[in-house]
């Protein structure tokens, strides 16, 4: 009796995905250029833009303000945006002018990245990690933010649960700006804690 078994083997990912992009390109796609383009844009526009958005609210809507602060996840929800089930809380940290808040995750890298965008190369360094908690002033300076010394710096540092934003002080001459004007001067890096505007 002839062996009926008939073994059929699947290509690789790595080749299945060769294939296909090399299909778009035989019809003048060119998919590696679009992936590129939309990663930037996802990772350095759209999403950081979220939370200059939810900055520029909480600048101009006090009673937002004041629900962002007592329930971070829910006022964001106001405007349109998610978080994902894990991220249970979102804890919005104001600074002011005697008191600098920053963030970190000293495990690994974890930001409210629905909100804030992805986290930076330099945030997820072990450096970084290790010694923003432990020298945060001098971090801070080595990054470009020398903050007078008497100027109280407060380091937060994520958990399992719970994802932080800094809400930064609002710059002088706004006043009567619109929320989308203001939202353009919101940077991740201020939502961070390594910069101030």
């Amino acid at each position: 009796m002839p062996d009926q078994t008939h073994i059929q083997v699947t290509a690789p990912v790595e080749k299945r995905v060769d294939a296909i992009q090399a299909a778009f390109e035989e019809r003048g796609m060119k998919p590696g250029e679009f992936i590129e383009e939309f990663k930037h844009l996802a990772e350095e526009q759209w999403v950081p833009q979220n939370g200059a958005r939810v900055v520029a609210k909480a600048w101009t809507d006090p009673a937002f303000k004041e629900r962002l602060f007592a329930n971070g996840r829910d006022a964001v929800a106001e405007l349109g945006l998610t978080m994902p089930a894990h991220h249970r809380h979102l804890v919005v940290l104001e600074n002011t002018p005697t008191i600098h808040n920053v963030i970190c995750c000293t495990l690994c890298s974890c930001t409210a990245f629905s909100i804030i965008g992805l986290p930076p190369d330099w945030y997820k360094d072990l450096e970084y990690r290790a010694r923003v908690v432990r020298q945060s002033r001098t971090v801070l300076k080595e990054m470009g933010l020398d903050l007078p010394p008497e100027m109280e710096i407060r380091v937060w540092d994520t958990t399992a649960d719970t994802r932080y934003m800094v809400l930064p002080v609002r710059p002088t001459g706004t006043e009567g700006w619109s929320e989308e004007k203001l939202a353009s001067l919101v940077s991740k890096d201020s939502m961070i804690g390594v910069a101030r505007l």
